[in-house]
């Protein structure tokens, strides 16, 4: 098994005990995003302005491991409403193509600092 760390300014810094995503030879396990600012590590205001930024966030992520969100596989999205769940629909086209991924959308009570939303995605390159 051929195991490497994968880590970039360009999405927030881990705020807990975890990677931003980890490489195990073609498969890229990418940690759960929320909408904050990599440079701020300010949360962005309000529902929308959260969910394009969790997208960029996957998006840095996957680009330092050499690979794009064009590439993710199965993606999890987490939302502490589920009314907000065609909003996901209607940005994530913006970030994603079809064939689309796999996807799960989980209502949750609470997710860190008082986001709205978060996603983790699974992606392979090679």
């Amino acid at each position: 098994m051929n195991k490497s760390i994968i880590q970039t300014s360009e999405a927030p810094a881990a705020i807990g005990t975890y990677s931003q995503a980890v490489r195990v030879d073609h498969t890229v396990y990418m940690s759960g995003q929320i909408g904050l600012d990599p440079a701020s590590m300010q949360l962005a205001d309000g529902v929308d302005a959260q969910i394009h930024q969790v997208f960029k966030n996957l998006a840095a992520v996957a680009a330092a491991a050499g690979g794009s969100l064009a590439d993710v596989v199965k993606l999890n999205v987490f939302l502490t409403d589920l009314g907000h769940f065609p909003k996901v629909n209607e940005i994530m086209a913006g970030y994603f193509s079809q064939p689309y991924p796999a996807r799960a959308a989980v209502g949750v009570a609470a997710l860190p600092r008082g986001a709205l939303v978060e996603a983790d995605a699974v992606m392979v390159t090679g």
